[in-house]
């Protein structure tokens, strides 16, 4: 999964944000080729840059609910910023609205001074691992 915002703020201050995000470690489900196990392994948040500010931040699906409660997209966007120019920006970067999540946990990132252009998301596909892997053929998000 792929949350897509741009931060605003203090530098400092964002500057902290996106190293407590880069820092987060997620458990992330692994199936096996029958599907009737589950195992997880723990993978780290990944933060993309791309122009114009707009930072992509890479997690488990499972995890969605926690993150977007943490950046605050259920909240409303403080600035004054006109639709059609935020919909020129996801129709470019090929991402949708996140739609419902629950906004009951969030994650212990430091958030003072800063504020959240919640722009929305993309969804990753399921891959299987190599012959070669240590887990051959399970199957997990490919995040």
């Amino acid at each position: 999964m792929h949350v897509v915002f741009i931060p605003y703020g203090i530098k400092q201050a964002v500057d902290h944000l996106l190293m407590d995000m880069q820092a987060q470690k997620f458990p992330m489900p692994v199936y096996s080729p029958d599907g009737k196990e589950k195992k997880e392994v723990w993978i780290q948040g990944a933060l993309r840059l791309a122009p114009f500010g707009i930072y992509e931040y890479v997690f488990p699906k499972e995890q969605k609910d926690v993150v977007l409660t943490t950046l605050r997209f259920n909240e409303k966007i403080p600035y004054n910023i006109k639709p059609v120019y935020l919909k020129m920006v996801k129709n470019a970067l090929h991402i949708k609205e996140p739609g419902e999540f629950k906004t009951d946990q969030r994650l212990m990132w430091i958030m003072d001074n800063t504020s959240i252009i919640p722009l929305g998301i993309r969804e990753d596909s399921v891959i299987e691992e190599p012959e070669t892997s240590s887990i051959p053929k399970w199957t997990h998000e490919a995040v």
